[in-house]
This record gives C-alpha cells, structure tokens and sequence, in this order.
C-alpha cells in the first residue's frame, strides 16, 4: 500500500523559556493568531485549526516534534504497522496532549536528529476565527502548513526513514557553498508540496554545523502583500534578519528568513510551485537561490560558532532510527 498524498504536514511543537520574545515574533511579527490561555503552553493558528505551533515551556530552544496529519484511519493504521513491524516503539498521546494539540487519535514514535513524530487522523476547528494581521491568509490545506529543514551527517538515513514510514519522494537536489562549507541538500515530498522535509549535509564531511535539530521551519502566505508587510515588521521589531528577500531555484518559492527567539529560522514564502507527479523529474540545482536570500548582519562570531558546533558533532551519535532507514541505503 502506497501512501504518497494522504500524509501532510500539521502541527510543529516548540520547547523555549522565551514566551514574551515568542510572543512578539509569533503574533506582531508573523501576524499568526495567538492562543495563551496556559502559563507554559501558547499556541499559534494559521488558519481554522486549533493548533498549528505548539510552544511549551523548557530549556531546549528548539523543535521537539512534528505533527502529521493523517487522511483516514486505514493509512494511520498502515503508518502503525510499519513502525511497529520494524521493532520501533509507538506511544499513545494522551487526552490532554491530544487536546493541546487540537487533535484526535495520537500516537508518537522517535525520528530522526531527536525530533519526534506525532500521527494524527483529525484536526478539530476552532468556534472563533483567527485573528491575523494576514489578510490573504496562510496556505494550507492539502499542501500541509509548509516545510522543516533539517542538517544531519547521514542524510541518506534520514531520506531512508521517511521513505518507509510515509512512502517520502525525492523532488531534487542542491548544492550550495554556505560559510566556506560545500552542502548538499535533499529536498523530500509526501504530498503535492514540493518538498515538507529538506536534508542538508556537508558533502564528504561527517559534522553538523547547527545547534537546533532543526535549521528552519517554513509557512507560506497566500499574497506577496503580507510577506512584504511581514518582512517590515520583522525589521521595525529589531528581529535578526537571516537571509534577506530572494527566490529558490528549485521550488521558485519567493520568501526571506528570520531567526526565531530559539535560535532557528523560520522561512516566509509566497508561490512555490506545485509538484505534477506525471512529469516530475529529479533535478540538481547549483545553488539556493536565482537571485537575493543575502546573509543580514552576520559577525564572524557566527560563523566560528557554526564551526564550533560543527566540530562538538564530530564525537556526537546521530541517531537516525536505523530499523526504519534501511530503505535510504542506495537512494540519494
């Protein structure tokens, strides 16, 4: 059973100690709708649904999982066995991590670089309408909320992993040179967006050049209005500005990046294309970018930081859950 298309990308899930800088990025910077209604829960909407980010008070400063909505019970229950076939442990989410999460049937299993993976079979709506300062609205829907990036030493595990767990697709490649460091990126579909995960790796070299599990997370505004708007007001609320206004080669996607209070960037795209699967061919693109996506007020401090984490990688286990990333062996 092939289950390409029924998988999308639902809820992300933040740990931080940093809720009033959060605060601030989430709803006056993003214009995502905010719902505190917990001393260390908050929790951002992007559209009807209860819950589309999830941030729960703690150290990590970081992404802690990734929630997937499922189409029907009959693909999760397909998910399940796979999993469970390969000898890798499922939990149940409980009734109050379910309703945090504004979902209905949850279970969790370890993914790779730490993240967990959350399935879910239905999102609940929510009796009030956002309250955005988007006034096209985010994209959504069958698409998933947008993408996470993620670095790793052993990228063809990671592809492996989703490859068998949601029958992933590789859409295209690209190489790219960042801080002196040659890095291929994989770029993974599960549904018609081109891609809800990318793997970068440094080519030849086993080390991880970034602190947080993930790299950046990315939401996609339905007019080019908003992601101008939202880019000034990241600036007039003194945000660091990561990669200024540019557009990818691969997906074409127009978007700038920000770094969040947590210290990965989050993406704002506009018009990425939409995969044909009848014509879709992998593609190896040189570089991130046709035009723009400058580095903004980078020190040298960052950069030795970078490779100073890089290093630290060198004498840390990756795990990859290698019982559900046989299928990356041979693939690229």
């Amino acid at each position: 059973m092939n289950i390409f298309g029924n998988v999308h990308l639902g809820y992300i899930v933040i740990e931080t100690d940093r809720f009033a800088d959060w605060r601030r990025f989430g709803r006056d910077a993003f214009g995502m709708h905010l719902d505190q209604t917990m001393r260390d829960v908050m929790r951002f909407r992007l559209d009807d649904n209860e819950c589309r980010f999830l941030l729960q008070r703690g150290p990590a400063e970081d992404v802690t999982t990734l929630g997937w909505h499922i189409d029907d019970h009959h693909t999760f229950d397909e998910i399940l066995r796979r999993i469970t076939g390969h000898g890798v442990p499922v939990t149940e989410g409980t009734a109050e991590e379910a309703g945090l999460r504004g979902v209905e049937r949850l279970v969790r299993f370890p993914g790779p670089n730490g993240l967990m993976q959350e399935i879910f079979t239905v999102a609940r709506r929510s009796d009030t309408p956002p309250h955005m300062a988007v006034r096209g609205g985010f994209v959504t829907g069958e698409a998933g909320i947008g993408h996470v990036a993620v670095t790793s030493k052993k990228p063809h595990q990671i592809h492996g992993y989703y490859d068998t767990v949601f029958d992933a697709r590789l859409t295209d490649y690209i190489d790219e040179t960042i801080s002196g460091l040659k890095f291929k990126i994989r770029f993974l579909r599960v549904n018609q967006r081109h891609h809800s995960v990318a793997i970068a790796a440094v080519n030849r070299l086993p080390i991880n050049p970034i602190r947080t599990r993930v790299q950046h997370l990315n939401i996609q505004v339905a007019d080019l209005d908003d992601m101008a708007a939202s880019f000034q007001r990241v600036k007039d609320l003194d945000f660091h500005m990561a990669l200024a206004v540019g557009q990818h080669t691969n997906d074409k996607e127009l978007s700038y990046y920000a770094m969040t209070p947590s210290g990965f960037e989050w993406e704002v795209g506009w018009n990425p294309i939409i995969v044909d699967e009848k014509t879709w061919e992998p593609t190896t693109y040189q570089g991130i970018s046709i035009w723009g996506h400058t580095p903004q007020g980078q020190t040298i401090i960052d950069k030795l930081g970078q490779f100073k984490a890089a290093a630290q990688s060198l004498v840390h286990r990756e795990d990859t859950v290698p019982a559900l990333a046989h299928a990356g062996e041979g693939i690229g």
